[in-house]
């Protein structure tokens, strides 16, 4: 039976991959400075990120907002996150992240500078792959110091001729 990292719980995932990346990143900024790693660092999560989200809309089979909605358990198990919700319909879905344990995850690692890198920066490209229509705004994150994370995502429901 081969691997399967996708059943593992999302923050077991992230803290494996800190774990492994995190020296790695540090070494490099080392060698060719801080903006440079981890621009290449945020370039090749995003691109992997995008790649989960399609992936995702196929294995769930579908990829509308309540679909997206209904499946983040995973983002969630042990606690990891802690959300309010605001709305879930199938054009709106908002929430609050009012705890975040990645955040404090990459803290106790040593990696708290680079956590928006390892998740955060995750979210939009993953919506993305989902359905390239999916739209997400979010001005603050935990990890960046702020309060609480504000997603705010959206879906325009589509045109039909009159």
């Amino acid at each position: 039976m081969a691997f399967d990292p996708t059943q593992m719980d999302v923050i077991d995932r992230r803290q494996v991959e800190a774990m492994v990346l995190g020296p790695m990143l540090r070494a490099f900024q080392k060698e060719i400075g801080v903006e440079k790693t981890n621009a290449i660092a945020r370039t090749v999560i995003t691109d992997l990120a995008r790649e989960q989200g399609s992936q995702f809309a196929k294995g769930i089979g579908a990829n509308g907002l309540e679909d997206y909605a209904s499946n983040k358990d995973a983002w969630r198990r042990q606690g990891a996150l802690e959300v309010d919700i605001i709305e879930s319909t199938s054009s709106k879905y908002s929430f609050d992240v009012t705890r975040c344990k990645y955040a404090e995850m990459y803290t106790e690692l040593g990696y708290g500078d680079l956590g928006d890198i390892f998740s955060c920066t995750r979210d939009f490209e993953f919506s993305s792959g989902f359905n390239s229509d999916v739209k997400l705004v979010r001005t603050q994150t935990i990890m960046q110091g702020a309060s609480h994370c504000d997603f705010r995502y959206s879906l325009d429901e589509p045109k039909t001729d009159a």
